[in-house]
């Protein structure tokens, strides 16, 4: 068999693309005949996937037509060429049914929540929990699920569909010149091409403008490409070629990607362009908004029928005059459920981290940040259960300004259910952080490693604190368990194997 493996991945995750490795590697075993070689998309890279998908898709191409020429009388369709959309849209009267100011769609009895069927949960509170006066706010919300069907366990996630705002929603619908409150209902333009699972039919432009398109997100350069297509303006064209062409792509990463302008300020930029889109291109064009993945940072044993999430309003400066804000955290981060009931679209998944289920088995958890969100959970449940041997080390900036659950720690420490270290890498002259923590306490986590098996779990933020962490763990390795550095490599490596040691770090 000929094959070619593409593999699209963030190499801020430790096991960078291993799907498409592994997946080269058993093919090739088992006979098959490569292409090309794997090929390993990064979205950390300062151009994106595309950095490694466009010069392999080109000698992908070159390949195929070589070994698999075209029959006479059928030629390569020209990349000038503007396919016909996916859908077409056609409008209906204003009185068609459509239930627009919800993305819920009605959910088999008893059926679990899913992405196709989240639940409505009711937001029950939305707490500051940073100090004002602290550049970060992060917030402790919390849902109620009665009803749901919806159980989990430490270390689940809960998924969020969030929406764009109003102000956004009109101004995409001015710019694009489309009535908001139009009805439509979408068809396929090829038969056997399913419709858009999320979106109701017949739909408005406002659901589908505020529920499904990503007007918020960084365009890709197939964007740019599409919108060329579609450009009946001279000089705004040949700039969108100029971007969606290989050459343009260091001026399209300095324009949009290193700034992080959104789709909507792309096409302010573009105006000519912009109010000229056919309106069935839309769903070419703009991706749909996608579901976030939040850790559960609450025990149903501690708080039933409850999800509680710990979460950080993404919010920063770039070049740009207006700052840029995360679409889910900010959303949610502007819903008061005490100026009226607030339901929000959710459903759980299994998480990576699994606990384990012998009763006396220590746990030793580093969490700095809103990392600690699953730990808080994992203590809830243990404590509940009964367990001891619960070990945390948590690092943030300043104990009075986002020491999170401060309270709920130091009870539980009086208690005799934690053992706690902090690490405020703020308070002091020199920085301190958790990968400090564990070299001070290494003796007890020698102990609790080779003595009682216990199990090491990490989460948190993946620039440089897991290496920094593995780097503590492996030296207290050599230095209490007097190991060389390679036979710590190798018990660390035996850890993660047996799945005594788990990590869950984002981007």
């Amino acid at each position: 068999m000929d094959y070619a493996v593409l593999g699209l991945g963030d190499s801020s995750y430790p096991k960078f693309n291993f799907v498409a490795k592994k997946l080269h590697k058993r093919v090739l075993q088992l006979g098959g005949s490569p292409l090309l070689p794997v090929a390993l998309g990064d979205d950390q890279h300062d151009l994106g996937p595309d950095a490694v998908i466009d010069p392999w898709l080109l000698a992908l191409w070159d390949k195929i037509l070589t070994l698999y020429p075209l029959p006479p009388g059928l030629d390569i369709i020209s990349p000038d060429v503007c396919l016909p959309p996916k859908y077409t849209l056609h409008y209906v009267a204003e009185d068609s049914s459509c239930s627009d100011g919800d993305v819920l769609q009605p959910r088999a009895a008893k059926a679990v929540p899913s992405e196709l069927h989240p639940f409505a949960a009711r937001m029950v509170s939305n707490e500051r929990v940073t100090a004002e006066s602290h550049f970060q706010d992060v917030r402790l919300i919390e849902f109620d699920i009665t009803g749901s069907g919806i159980m989990f366990s430490a270390g689940d996630v809960v998924m969020i569909q969030p929406q764009n705002s109003p102000e956004d929603v009109q101004q995409f619908c001015q710019l694009l010149r489309l009535d908001p409150d139009r009805h439509f209902v979408l068809k396929p333009s090829e038969p056997g091409t399913a419709l858009p699972a999320l979106l109701p039919q017949p739909c408005t432009i406002r659901h589908l403008v505020t529920h499904y398109l990503d007007i918020c997100s960084v365009p890709r350069r197939s964007f740019f490409e599409l919108l060329s297509s579609l450009s009946a303006s001279e000089l705004e064209r040949e700039k969108l070629q100029e971007f969606s062409s290989a050459q343009g792509q260091e001026e399209l990463y300095s324009y949009c990607n290193r700034p992080r302008r959104s789709t909507l300020e792309v096409l302010w930029d573009f105006p000519h362009t912009a109010c000229a889109i056919p309106a069935e291109y839309l769903l070419d064009l703009i991706p749909r908004i996608r579901p976030r993945a939040f850790s559960i940072a609450s025990s149903l044993l501690v708080h039933p029928n409850r999800i509680q999430i710990l979460m950080a309003v993404v919010y920063y400066k770039t070049r740009l005059s207006k700052p840029r804000r995360g679409l889910c955290s900010n959303w949610l981060a502007s819903l008061n459920p005490q100026h009226g009931e607030v339901r929000v679209p959710l459903w759980v998944k299994k998480g990576g981290m699994k606990f384990p289920s012998v009763p006396d088995t220590p746990v030793i958890m580093i969490g700095p940040g809103t990392g600690v969100a699953p730990f808080r959970a994992a203590i809830q449940e243990r404590v509940a259960q009964g367990h001891r041997g619960n070990c945390l080390f948590f690092g943030c900036r300043q104990k009075s300004k986002d020491f999170y659950c401060q309270l709920e720690w130091e009870e539980l420490v009086t208690k005799g259910f934690l053992m706690l270290f902090t690490a405020f890498s703020r308070d002091q002259e020199e920085k301190v952080y958790v990968q400090h923590r564990i070299r001070e306490n290494g003796k007890l986590l020698w102990e609790l490693l080779s003595r009682r098996d216990a199990h090491v779990y990490l989460a948190g933020n993946a620039q440089q604190m897991p290496a920094a962490v593995a780097e503590a763990l492996q030296w207290v390795l050599q230095s209490e368990g007097g190991l060389s550095a390679s036979e710590a490599e190798e018990y660390f490596r035996a850890l993660e194997r047996s799945q005594r040691f788990q990590s869950e770090t984002w981007s």
